[in-house]
């Protein structure tokens, strides 16, 4: 028994994984982050894309990526934030920032959530504004979407009809239906999943992961919410739980653990401008 678990762990570190949205920066972190990292270096990630949920985490984040060398990061303000904090220099804020770190490689996340929020309007401009930030700078957009898909795809495709200007992204922590996954790829967006793809009653999430395709899949944790089975009864979910996300990916697609993981880390890399 030794040998064969000594064997699994060296064939799960041969195997390079991207996790493509984590927060590392919350409190629930701070007291054992170094050990954190260990158990996701011995899980075979080998970077982390840290995303942003409000501008004001710049420094923390930033101070994580220069720690870990693996991980690199996002600036945005997440749509439950806008009604707060969202201020009419926020656009140029994040511009700033988000050149002023060869670390940053997106902006996000940002998005729209009408399922905890009905400010509607006010989340579309703050959208708009990431969009155009993002494409000043060629840079992706970290997109949340929580029951807003055909309002968020409306606001996409006027996007590009208005500036002609192709928007890349990630749709993260996916949940939509495979209709509604489709129409993202159209727009030629990544399509990432998380936890929730683990769960036994998440059948539009199980249809979608299997219909996307190779070269616009990827894998998340988003940490550290959504912690995947078996290990959903914990309170927090870390990094090297996107083993797996990744394991239940591929059985829903038919193909081995170690070809989803190639094709997703190729693909981080493809989106993200990432070097491992």
């Amino acid at each position: 028994m030794f040998v064969a678990l000594y064997l699994f762990c060296n064939y799960i570190k041969r195997m390079n994984l991207i996790d493509t949205h984590v927060h590392l920066n919350f409190d629930t972190f701070k007291p054992d982050l170094l050990e954190v990292r260990s158990r996701w270096q011995d899980a075979g990630v080998v970077h982390l894309v840290h995303s942003c949920v409000k501008p004001s985490e710049f420094s923390q984040i930033q101070s994580i990526a220069k720690k870990f060398l693996e991980v690199s990061f996002a600036v945005g303000l997440h749509p439950l934030d806008v009604a707060d904090k969202w201020h009419n220099c926020m656009a140029e804020e994040i511009k700033h920032l988000a050149i002023s770190d060869a670390k940053v490689v997106a902006i996000g996340e940002t998005g729209l959530d009408f399922y905890k929020a009905d400010n509607r309007k006010q989340q579309i401009m703050a959208l708009e504004s990431h969009l155009m930030v993002a494409t000043e700078l060629d840079l992706p957009v970290i997109i949340h979407c929580r029951q807003a898909a055909t309002e968020l795809r409306r606001v996409l495709q006027k996007w590009y009809n208005d500036n002609r200007k192709e928007i890349r992204g990630v749709m993260h922590c996916w949940s939509g239906t495979p209709e509604e996954t489709q129409w993202f790829l159209d727009l030629g967006f990544y399509i990432s999943f998380s936890g929730t793809v683990t769960f036994k009653n998440a059948k539009d999430i199980h249809a979608s992961a299997a219909m996307v395709s190779p070269d616009r899949l990827l894998l998340e944790t988003d940490c550290p919410f959504l912690a995947p089975v078996p290990k959903r009864g914990e309170k927090r979910n870390e990094p090297a739980h996107i083993r797996y996300v990744a394991d239940k990916v591929a059985n829903l697609r038919r193909e081995t653990l170690e070809h989803v993981a190639s094709q997703t880390t190729t693909n981080a890399c493809t989106l993200f401008g990432l070097t491992i």
